[in-house]
């Protein structure tokens, strides 16, 4: 370990334990730990201390492999790289001791974990079901290996208990699952006295699909599509992880002017996604000019979107081994073009918005979230930003084109509404500027080559910097096609905040809140 870039963070933690802890290197920036369950607990929440920001915390079900479960503690220690922990679980004694007393990023993962591989977190604050439905069965666990997803599984009516806020002039308010709008199922509880909130208990699930257990049953060549179908409005963000994530566990080098190009579609998904999201504060404050004026420039961005691809969405512009399609000469003067006209357009948006007393008057001091609050709970994306955090995976960990391009990381410190508007805002000036770089640098050659074959047990994963933030794909590859699938969409590491966001303000504010924060259920809901 001497020789290890790792080796300070192991500093401090008992020599005596390291001596218990198997140790492997991958591509020199990340290290992986295999440790006893007893220490797992111990060994994360040191490597958490020493300033490492939960990635991910999952399990696998590896019986037929080791003969025990695992689970999987992904912690990014900055400019040192990526830390991997495991541990095995015995299959006769389930349980191990909860992080979240030490690390409250842990909360969602290990209730996921608990429901969908019946482990038992000892000691979690809040061991009720997180994504299984009410009157699912006691003992049936869809990620197990013996689990049959085509067998249908017997209901058992149960309640689900909310926490209740007691006191005199205190009502709860429920909201949803089912809404007016068009808007994914999400329920929403209010706990108020008066107009100020209180508490918000927030409960989604509702449309879970079982992509991961369905992952497992297609081939790696399939997987690109189920992938782009997770989120549907980040279908390159997803794809792009996936890809790179089997690219790196066959050793496929993908060709240069494919990592430019996967770059330009991520900021063109990046651009839509934003705007739209700007046109839909202004709309929630009931500043209807800006908000059709926002609402139009991003149809015409996904107008641009199927002009340049076929898609709206940029559908099925990755496959392994780099994208389907190339761009011509005259496809980049006509985006160039466009380009030209639709920053125009933005400019003029953000001057309305930016000018209107009415508006700034609702997005400022409204739904604020503390810096300290975002990393306690692994905040990411422009969510994280707005408090402070100046995390982005582009700069962090380049991949594609990234490294080779110059842009900066918008940042702003309140964590209000206006400063997530504010970022976005920033972030689409941005993306203006790299998708015109990485034109202007734009390589020759090949746009994809055939991929290698990926060998069987070996484990890699890939971070992608979505519109929403760091999203994640992690594999376990078997025979042809995922072993184990773990995918880590932003909304996951956001949702939990805006409980936090939402005290003190009004329920009528709360979907102006909400689209600041611009979560996805479905991504969330996997």
């Amino acid at each position: 370990m001497s020789d290890t870039p790792f080796r300070e963070v192991l500093r401090g933690f008992p020599d005596e334990l390291t001596k218990e802890i198997s140790f492997s290197m991958v591509e020199g920036n990340e290290l992986r730990m295999v440790v006893r369950k007893e220490r797992f607990g111990d060994m994360v929440a040191h490597l958490h201390a020493q300033g490492g920001r939960l990635i991910s915390l999952h399990a696998t079900d590896e019986r037929s492999v080791i003969g025990a479960f695992k689970l999987h503690a992904l912690l990014d220690m900055s400019e040192q790289g990526i830390i991997t922990v495991a541990c095995p679980i015995e299959p006769d004694d389930p349980r191990f001791t909860s992080l979240v007393p030490k690390i409250n990023a842990a909360n969602w993962y290990e209730r996921e974990i608990q429901d969908m591989f019946g482990l038992v977190s000892v000691g979690h604050p809040d061991p009720r079901p997180l994504i299984l439905y009410d009157d699912w069965p006691q003992g049936v666990y869809p990620l197990r290996k013996d689990f049959n997803p085509a067998i249908p599984v017997p209901r058992i009516p149960q309640e689900y208990r909310y926490r209740m806020v007691e006191g005199e002039g205190v009502f709860e308010i429920p909201v949803g699952p089912v809404h007016a709008g068009v808007i994914e199922p999400g329920h929403f509880r209010f706990s108020v006295a008066g107009e100020p909130i209180l508490r918000l208990e927030i409960r989604l699930g509702y449309t879970h699909r079982g992509v991961e257990k369905l992952s497992e049953a297609i081939p790696y060549e399939k997987g690109v599509f189920l992938a782009e179908r997770i989120s549907g409005d980040t279908s390159v963000a997803h794809s792009t992880a996936y890809c790179q994530t089997l690219e790196r566990l066959s050793g496929t080098e993908v060709p240069e002017r494919a990592e430019y190009l996967r770059t330009i579609f991520l900021e063109m998904e990046r651009l839509y996604n934003h705007v739209g999201d700007i046109a839909g504060i202004a709309l929630d404050t009931a500043f209807s000019v800006p908000a059709a004026q926002g609402y139009i420039l991003k149809e015409r961005m996904l107008e641009l979107n199927e002009r340049l691809t076929g898609s709206r969405l940029l559908r099925s512009v990755n496959i392994l081994g780099g994208v389907s399609l190339d761009i011509t000469s005259d496809d980049i003067v006509m985006l160039l073009s466009a380009m030209v006209r639709l920053k125009l357009e933005f400019e003029d948006l953000c001057r309305r918005m930016l000018s209107s007393n009415s508006m700034l008057d609702r997005v400022e001091t409204t739904g604020m979230l503390s810096k300290e609050v975002a990393e306690g709970l692994g905040c990411v994306g422009p969510a994280a930003r707005a408090s402070g955090i100046g995390r982005d995976v582009r700069k962090d960990h380049p991949y594609a084109a990234y490294k080779n391009l110059s842009f900066l990381v918008p940042r702003q410190t309140r964590g209000d509404v206006k400063a997530r508007m504010m970022v976005r805002m920033d972030e689409v000036r941005e993306s203006f500027s790299i998708i015109e770089q990485a034109l202007d640098g734009m390589p020759g050659g090949p746009s994809a080559v055939e991929m290698k074959e990926v060998p069987p047990n070996l484990s890699g994963f890939s971070l992608v910097e979505a519109p929403r933030g760091e999203t994640m794909h992690w594999i376990l590859a078997g025979d042809g096609k995922p072993f184990r699938h773990k995918i880590r969409d932003p909304s996951f590491c956001n949702w939990l905040a805006m409980e936090f966001a939402v005290l003190g303000d009004i329920v009528p504010d709360f979907p102006l809140i909400n689209k600041s924060f611009s979560l996805s259920y479905a991504g969330n809901d996997l």
